[in-house]
This record gives structure tokens, sequence and C-alpha cells, in this order.
């Protein structure tokens, strides 16, 4: 199997199938999900076997910046979503990812110092998003709503690994974090069901995204050394790892949150 028919199989599988499970188990199970590097996974593993482990390696260091950025995008969606609707907290939320994202690119910091970036961020998100709030009703999605989001996915996919060698390869890490998927989750969601259900999103991407910085700091570190297959390997159990610590607490808030309420 070729890298093109890898990237057009894979991509949209990964996708669909967080899709699905995220309907069925919730909205911030959904955005947990989301967390995971369903986009940046398959961009760094296409970027590191067509352009290099070195290339891959100094990507994914971009990357740990982006998941502080995608932490500015969230705080600034919730925020705005609280008293706007979510077109106006969609452009706030983007252009406060696209600033953290610049600032960090220019810093050229170095892959330790960008996990610590990226770990405080997420930490202090927690504690500046909007409180729960309850959501409308459920509404069904429109048909095309998977269907849309694999093809964006893949579209994403396919044209970050063409244009890397143009963009270099911090900015293609940056690029690649952008919380497309979350975006969507969360757009569809305030559109759908209200504040509650886009906040809900967001509170679980910020979960989910531990997995992603531990993820990008194995790959940064490991690629060169380690080799593609190998350092691969390590990152995937690394994620799977944190993302179950991530959902147990997340689970356990949850459970917290429900049984304070009063009867």
């Amino acid at each position: 199997m070729d890298n093109l028919t890898l990237k057009l199989v894979a991509t949209p599988a990964l996708i669909g199938a967080a899709t699905l499970a995220g309907r069925r188990w919730g909205q911030s199970v959904g955005g947990w999900l989301v967390g995971l590097p369903l986009t940046t996974g398959p961009v760094a593993f296409f970027i590191a076997l067509e352009q290099g482990t070195a290339f891959g390696a100094a990507a994914a260091a971009g990357s740990l910046g982006g998941a502080a950025a995608e932490a500015a995008f969230v705080v600034a969606y919730g925020r705005t979503a609280v008293r706007a609707g979510w077109l106006p907290s969609l452009l706030a939320g983007s252009v406060a990812y696209a600033a953290v994202a610049a600032v960090l690119q220019g810093l050229a910091l170095g892959p330790l110092v960008l996990f610590g970036v990226a770990m405080v961020a997420l930490l202090v998100s927690l504690r500046l998003i909007p409180a729960d709030s309850p959501g409308a009703a459920s509404a069904p999605p429109p048909r095309w709503d998977v269907p849309a989001r694999m093809v964006l996915a893949t579209a994403v996919v396919l044209a970050l690994t063409a244009l890397a060698p143009r963009l270099g390869a911090t900015l293609s890490g940056l690029l690649a974090t952008y919380p497309l998927f979350a975006a969507i989750l969360t757009a569809f969601g305030h559109r759908l069901q209200g504040v509650g259900a886009a906040v809900a999103v967001l509170r679980g991407l910020l979960f989910g995204l531990f997995a992603f910085v531990g993820f990008c700091l194995v790959l940064a570190l490991g690629l060169v050394p380690l080799g593609l297959a190998t350092a691969f390997a390590a990152a995937i159990t690394v994620t799977l790892l944190v993302q179950g610590v991530s959902l147990w607490r997340l689970r356990s808030r949850r459970l917290t949150r429900g049984s304070a309420r009063p009867t």
C-alpha cells in the first residue's frame, strides 16, 4: 500500500470512528477523543516517512507549541460563547490560536521547554474555561455530518504533507495542530444544543490534549535515535496510557458534579 492510499484510508477511518464514539458517549467524551492526535498523528507519520526522521522530529516539536495554542483556542472560544454565537466564538478561538502559535514559532524553543509550556497552558486553561452549563435538547446531526468530517480530515492531511517541504518543519507541526475537528464538534454542538454542549466539548478536548502532548514529546525526542517504527510505537503506547488516565479524571469529574447536584 503506497503513502497516498494510506492517507486516503487511515485518516477518514480514524475521524469517522472518533465521531461515532463521541456521539455514543457524550459531548465531553467526543472532545476528549478529538484531543487524540487523529490529524497530527497521520501528518507526523507521513512527514517523517517522506521527509526523514529529523524533519519529523522538528515537526513534532512544533506540534508541542501547537498544543499550547489549542489551549488558547479553548479559552477564547469558551469565554466568547457565554455572550455570543458559534461564529464569533469560532473566530475568537482561531485568532487566539494563531496569535499563540505565531509567538511560539518565533521563539524557537526546544522540545522540553515547549512540553513545559504546553502542560502549563493546559492546566491554566482548565481553570479559565467557563463552568459547565445545561445545554439545549439534543438535535439529530445532518446526514452529511460524518462524511464531511472525513473529507475535511483527509484534505488537511493531504495538504499539510504536500506543503511540508515549503512550510518548514516547525510551521508544519504548528499548522497540523489546529483543532479542526474540535472546532467542528464545538460549533455544531453550540449551534444545535447551546453553550453547555460547546463547553463540554472544549473541556473534554483539554483533558484529551495531555495525551497529545505526550505523543508529540516522544516523537520529538525519539524519532531520530529510535527510528520511525519504534518511535511511533512508543508514542502510541504513551498516548494510550495518558489518555486512559485523562478519561478516568474526566469521568470522575462528571460523576462528582452529578452527585453534587440537588435532587
